[in-house]
């Protein structure tokens, strides 16, 4: 009989973030407010092993130098060699065998390149985490984490392990690696439907994302290879390897040279013979003939002009491990890419704010403060919307390395990084208007507010979903600084101004501020009404000047360029639409996880060929739509 925490139970849960909190906790046999025993921890490492991905092991030096004579054009060469050996051939039988150790050593040297630096990529870095065990809080390296462990996360956290949420406080995910999402993502602990997708499990933590507001604890579920990432990195590593059009061609080419080759020798030979030649004589100039018309230098040429290019390649950032994959790069003719990261900056950034009823645009990409608003001299109003996002706001930007880096949400971190681009200071901000109080962030509540003394006076500011602020606003700053009261035309104009942005795929945060009495604390019902509205400010992950030349090169070359993420589909269909991969994003066709999941082999085949946006996408779904495109040549 299984035992209740035996790996087999374990793997039979069909989904984690179906299961209540205390079944989850039960089915571990584990008590959240002690943890696992020393005991219970070292018995469950032995069956499941320490917390790191298993290192796929690679080929060895002599199967990866052995691998460069299996090209067929080199195993004619081989033959060759050895029948001119066998003759007494010495200079010839040199020369082939020469030609093909050349090849080889090329082939093997480069592939040497390119596994040592996929190593050094693969290569992680020791986590240490926080973790009850026997009633006691204690630090140890993440390698030792088992499932049924109580880990505790705080903000910076590399999350160690897939993670079921017990507990959160306003904590905040980064799960752009995995889901494609840009944005923190709010957790919880309370229980989703089973079918909810990946993406949307708001309830689990997945290894490898990062914590970057708020604290909460988590069990572990899985480890190691059993996680989402292991089991991404197991997809990878059971991909079979396809071969490249360079290698069907030469191939094909070797076959039919080798007939021909031994056509016209067995030709050669029985004509000879024929005419009353030796049959020994005759056999030395057949050989002579095949070993002539073979073209000994092509498989070197062949490689050192493939080695030259994956050295090209290798300048601009990208490893190619085997040499023929270089050509195929010029044989794509479509190309499947992610979104975040790669045609995007992976970085928030405000694009355009509102204030008083008017519109601005925001120049500047990514962490670094530089570029201009579209207005030389903020307004009092624009100044106001600023000064609540870099007041209201717990990140951190910083100049490190040469590098802008930012602590903190970054979402907030945008904010700060606008506010310097119309040059104020947050540190300056903060140290001439000093935080007296404040009600973090709730995903509930949806806003955050801080206290501040503006010029002795106690100053509330807020920021959030317009669906929250909007409605506990009673006036509006106009673009002179005044306050008018808010009407129902003035709502709909702020609600048009928001939607417009939505539309956009821009992610929009509403700012307001509300002075109260001294001596005032914050409370909930401090948000209820009488604010004051500010302002909105609009922000995406914006996409990098060079994806949008490179979709644009690749259009022009006949290669259709595919975006697969698992971010929400309205900012697929907007970024997709700012990049050039659909010409009218409006009106473009965008697939969902969902949607493939409804989909047989054929129909998905169909789909692949005819949609360029897939978004909500989990990673098995996104090799099987690279597969339904192969399937299609």
């Amino acid at each position: 009989m299984t035992t209740p925490h035996s790996p087999t139970a374990e793997t039979a849960i069909p989904a984690w973030h179906a299961l209540p909190v205390d079944d989850a906790l039960a089915r571990h046999e584990v008590d959240a407010s002690n943890g696992l025993t020393e005991e219970q921890a070292a018995a469950r490492l032995l069956r499941h092993g320490p917390n790191q991905l298993r290192e796929h092991p690679g080929r060895s030096a002599l199967a990866r130098f052995l691998s460069q004579l299996k090209e067929p054009l080199v195993l004619v060469l081989i033959g060759a060699g050895i029948v001119t050996s066998a003759l007494g051939e010495w200079v010839d039988s040199s020369v082939i065998f020469g030609v093909v150790m050349v090849n080889a050593v090329i082939g093997y040297l480069q592939e040497g390149k390119a596994e040592a630096a996929l190593a050094a990529l693969a290569r992680a870095i020791a986590t240490e985490v926080t973790v009850l065990r026997g009633g006691r809080r204690r630090r140890m390296d993440a390698v030792h984490l088992v499932p049924g462990d109580v880990v505790w996360l705080s903000p910076g956290d590399k999350v160690p392990a897939d993670l079921r949420i017990v507990s959160g406080k306003q904590l905040r995910t980064i799960e752009a690696a995995l889901t494609g999402e840009a944005a923190p993502i709010d957790k919880h602990p309370e229980d989703l439907s089973a079918d909810t997708p990946l993406a949307d499990r708001r309830n689990m933590a997945y290894a490898g994302t990062t914590v970057v507001a708020g604290q909460g604890h988590g069990l572990v579920i899985a480890t190691a290879d059993a996680t989402e990432t292991g089991r991404i990195s197991g997809l990878i590593a059971g991909a079979p390897e396809i071969a490249t059009p360079l290698t069907k061609k030469m191939g094909e080419f070797a076959g039919l040279l080798l007939w021909v080759i031994l056509c016209l020798a067995a030709l050669t030979f029985v004509i000879g013979v024929l005419r009353g030649e030796a049959m020994a004589d005759m056999l030395v100039a057949a050989v002579a003939l095949a070993v002539g018309a073979i073209p000994e230098g092509l498989p070197a040429a062949m490689s050192i002009t493939l080695a030259i290019g994956v050295s090209r390649m290798a300048k601009r950032r990208a490893i190619i491990r085997h040499l023929p994959a270089v050509e195929a790069l010029g044989s794509t003719t479509v190309i499947c890419s992610d979104k975040t990261g790669t045609l995007t900056e992976n970085a928030m950034t405000v694009t355009e704010l509102w204030a008083g009823g008017e519109a601005f645009t925001v120049e500047g990409q990514g962490y670094k403060p530089e570029g201009a608003l579209s207005s030389d001299e903020p307004g009092p109003a624009l100044r106001e919307v600023l000064i609540a996002g870099a007041l209201c706001n717990d990140s951190a930007l910083s100049h490190e390395n040469r590098q802008w880096q930012i602590t903190g949400d970054p979402t907030e971190a945008a904010l700060l990084v606008v506010a310097r681009k119309a040059g104020m200071d947050e540190g300056t901000l903060r140290h001439l208007f000093p935080r007296r109080d404040e009600l973090p962030f709730d995903s509930a509540r949806q806003t955050m507010a801080t206290l501040h003394d503006i010029e002795g006076q106690p100053t509330l500011y807020a920021k959030g979903a317009i669906e929250k602020i909007l409605p506990a606003c009673t006036r509006l700053l106009t673009a002179g600084g005044h306050e008018l009261a808010l009407d129902d035309g003035g709502r709909e104009l702020i609600a048009a101004a928001a939607a417009g942005m939505a539309a956009r795929g821009l992610r929009v945060l509403a700012m307001a501020r509300r002075q109260v009495a001294a001596g005032s604390e914050l409370t909930e019902q401090s948000l209820d009404t009488g604010l004051v509205f500010l302002g909105l400010a609009a922000m995406m992950d914006p996409p990098r000047k060079q994806a949008i030349a490179a979709v644009r090169t690749c259009h022009a070359a006949g290669i259709r360029v595919k975006m697969i993420t698992g971010d929400h589909a309205e900012t697929a269909r907007a970024i997709a639409g700012q990049i050039g991969i659909v010409k009218d994003a409006a009106a473009a066709e965008v697939l969902t996880g969902r949607d493939l999941a409804r989909l047989d082999d054929q129909a998905l085949m169909t789909a692949a060929g005819q949609v360029n946006v897939f978004a909500r996408v989990e990673p098995e779904q996104k090799l099987r739509l690279v597969r339904a495109l192969q399937a299609q040549g």
